[in-house]
C-alpha cells in the first residue's frame, strides 16, 4: 500500500513540475460582445421556422485559461448573457412580431488544444435564467405588450436551467504588453427551456478578448 501511495504521489508531483515548466501560459481575460442567438423549436413546431429571426445579444465576462501542457489547457469561463430569438409577424404563436430575451448567468468548461498562435476548444456549458422577458409588437387592432417571463413548473413557464455544448476556435495576436485574441465559438442547446413548447438555445459569438501579460514559461522561454 505505502508502495502505491508513493508511486501516486512521484506521478502527481512529475505532472505538476511538467504543467509548471511546460504548460501554456496562463491568462485571464475580459470580453464584452455582441451574440447571434435564436431558438431552434423542434419537430413538434416546425411551422415556425419560416419565421425565426436571429437576436444580437449582448456577453460580457471573465475567463481564465489554465496550462496543462505545452499544447493543452482547461478554460473555465463566467459571463452574464442575454440570448433570445425573434418570430416575424403572422408567425403562429403570437401572431404579431416577438422577441423573447433570456438574461442568464452562463459557465462553460472548455478543453483547448493548442496549435502555434492557433486553437480548437470545446466542452460542456451550465447556465442559470435569472430573468427575461416577451415582447410583443402592437397592431392597428391589437396594443403592444412586454411582459416578464415566468419560470416554475406551470404551462407557459421557463426553466431556470440550461445546458450544452460550445465549441470552437481562435487566435491569439501578441501585442506590447497584452494579447488580442479572437474567439469564434457555437453554443449548442440541450434543454427545452420552456414549459409550453420546444426551445432550444442556439448561438454564435464572435468575440475580441484581452488579456495581461504572460504569467508562465513554456520550454524555460519567456511565452
Amino acid at each position: 500500500m505505502q508502495t502505491v501511495t508513493k508511486t501516486i504521489m512521484m506521478l502527481t508531483l512529475s505532472l505538476a513540475v511538467s504543467a509548471f515548466t511546460m504548460g501554456q501560459t496562463n491568462r485571464f481575460r475580459i470580453s464584452i460582445n455582441s451574440l447571434t442567438t435564436n431558438f431552434n423549436y423542434g419537430k413538434s413546431n416546425s411551422s415556425l421556422r419560416p419565421y425565426k429571426k436571429n437576436f444580437s445579444g449582448l456577453q460580457a465576462g471573465v475567463s481564465y485559461q489554465a496550462g496543462i501542457s505545452k499544447n493543452f489547457s482547461v478554460v473555465p469561463e463566467l459571463y452574464f448573457a442575454i440570448k433570445g430569438g425573434t418570430l416575424k409577424k403572422d408567425n403562429p404563436a403570437t401572431g404579431s412580431r416577438s422577441t423573447l430575451k433570456l438574461y442568464s448567468l452562463e459557465m462553460p468548461v472548455l478543453a483547448r488544444l493548442h496549435i502555434h498562435k492557433l486553437y480548437i476548444n470545446a466542452g460542456p456549458y451550465a447556465s442559470y435564467h435569472i430573468g427575461g422577458r416577451l415582447k410583443i409588437e402592437g397592431t392597428n387592432t391589437v396594443p403592444a405588450a412586454s411582459t416578464k417571463l415566468s419560470f416554475g413548473n406551470d404551462a407557459g413557464d421557463f426553466k431556470r436551467w440550461d445546458a450544452g455544448i460550445q465549441a470552437g476556435a481562435g487566435y491569439n495576436f501578441s501585442m506590447k504588453r497584452s494579447i488580442l485574441t479572437l474567439d469564434v465559438r457555437y453554443g449548442y442547446g440541450l434543454v427545452n427551456v420552456s414549459r409550453d413548447r420546444e426551445r432550444y438555445n442556439r448561438m454564435l459569438n464572435i468575440s475580441l478578448q484581452v488579456s495581461g501579460p504572460s504569467r508562465k514559461k513554456i520550454s524555460g522561454k519567456k511565452a
